[in-house]
């Protein structure tokens, strides 16, 4: 199986024991693939990588599906993160959308997005005003996040093209998460988990997907949760 998680609030959430638990698991079986689907930026996944604790995954999905890297060789995979390049409209991105109020920009490495705070006082409608004149999306989540992507980026799109360079089977694959950010991988029709503690509108956006588990457990038990809960794939705990 491949498993494709989301970091914060998810692969590193939960309590002590059951990260251990799962990060155990997954270091002692051959069968088990990790991909990391992230909103971080490569450079925060890197450092926090450095803790030997963390299981290393195979390729890091990030910038909330903007950027996708293969962490043995430190490349972008191709042909993947080129078409995503050629859909970003540039630096003007972030220029237009000074104009919006209650926007707080995120001082993090971006290069196929940009990234902010917001909050009541925002000007929502015409950040997504700006965005769809520059063929943008818009994404909320976690209540505070605000993240212009190119059209059609998302960590569910991105990740189903990385399947097809790996050329795995969609049904080998389980998606984890816990924010509306996650929501496109649940949509792909993945066999997922939203774990305990979830953002409410991811919880209720998912709550009819047959393909999807609402965990009882937060963060990595949630996740450990679901590996048993679907039987094909064989992991009995």
């Amino acid at each position: 199986m491949l498993l494709a998680t989301d970091l914060d609030g998810t692969f590193l959430g939960g309590s002590e024991a059951h990260r251990e638990e799962l990060y155990t698991l997954i270091r002692s079986r051959n069968d088990i693939q990790l991909v990391f689907v992230t909103g971080r930026g490569i450079r925060s996944v890197l450092r926090l990588l450095e803790d030997e604790t963390i299981p290393k995954p195979e390729y890091i999905i990030c910038d909330v599906g903007a950027t996708v890297t293969h962490l043995a060789s430190l490349a972008p995979v191709e042909p993947v993160q080129s078409g995503i390049a050629s859909l970003w409209p540039g630096d003007h991105v972030r220029e237009q959308l000074k104009a919006v109020e209650g926007l707080l920009h995120q001082e993090a490495h971006q290069q196929y997005r940009c990234s902010y705070y917001y909050d009541d006082a925002t000007d929502i409608e015409a950040a997504r005003e700006v965005a769809a004149s520059l063929h943008c999306d818009l994404l909320l989540s976690a209540g505070k996040y605000l993240d212009i992507l190119p059209r059609g980026v998302s960590k569910g799109n991105t990740l189903q093209q990385l399947l097809g360079v790996m050329a795995l089977p969609h049904q080998q694959v389980l998606v984890a998460g816990d924010s509306m950010n996650d929501y496109s991988m649940f949509e792909m029709g993945f066999k997922g988990v939203v774990v305990g503690e979830a953002e409410p509108e991811l919880v209720v956006r998912t709550s009819g997907m047959k393909n999807v588990l609402q965990a009882g457990h937060s963060g990595a038990g949630g996740i450990l949760e679901a590996m048993t809960f679907f039987p094909e794939f064989g992991i009995y705990l």
